[in-house]
């Protein structure tokens, strides 16, 4: 029988066997080095795990009142085009009946389906990883100026230190992992899940 919200070690399954979850050295765009990397797009190339994460979460959803009582007039936004698979997925399992996501230009996140030009119904934020909640503070900005209300934020996993809420909206995950960062390349190579980790360096 599938769990109607996979646990934290059936999702963390799914991501070491579809590879998504990887171990060497990488240096992150704020230029800290680490040990773990998720490469989510990996876990998404499959039908059934798309479906199985992308359910779990939007069940989390459903046991919210505030969200529930809402349905079908919600809208599903990713910060990014990296997080469409999540929001389609979500926003089918719910039957919302809107789907936008965000882009970044030259530094900037905007979104391009001309929203202001239409209502927007009450919005849930979902992408597929929270690694520092920069990108979706971005766009709970971006969906408050055109005057919506963000009514749920998700992730399919997200790192420990990472905020888990925004504006005083809890943000949801089926994963939660620790990742341990380190400012420098020496300060990794000395760190314990240095030597456990394989010799490839990987940048962001």
């Amino acid at each position: 029988m599938v769990d109607l919200i996979p646990s934290a070690e059936s999702v963390m399954k799914i991501m070491t066997d579809t590879g998504a979850y990887r171990k060497g050295h990488f240096v992150y765009p704020n230029g800290k080095h680490a040990s773990h990397y998720f490469q989510m797009p990996l876990a998404f190339r499959y039908y059934d795990n798309a479906r199985i994460l992308s359910v779990g979460l939007s069940r989390m959803f459903r046991l919210e009142k505030a969200i529930s009582s809402r349905l079908p007039k919600v809208s599903v936004i990713s910060p990014s085009p990296g997080g469409i698979m999540v929001a389609f997925g979500v926003r089918e399992a719910l039957g919302a009946q809107q789907i936008y996501w965000a882009e970044t230009e030259d530094g900037i996140r905007q979104f391009r389906q001309y929203m202001s030009d239409y209502e927007i119904y009450p919005a849930i934020i979902v992408d597929d990883i929270n690694r520092s909640g920069k990108a979706i503070q971005e766009t709970i900005d971006l969906v408050k100026e055109l005057g919506t209300e963000v009514i749920g934020i998700g992730t399919i996993a997200k790192f420990d230190d990472a905020p888990s809420e925004f504006d005083g909206v809890p943000a949801k995950s089926l994963l939660s992992f620790d990742v341990n960062f380190y400012e420098t390349e020496d300060e990794w190579k000395h760190s314990r899940s240095a030597t456990e980790s394989e010799e490839q360096k990987v940048r962001f």
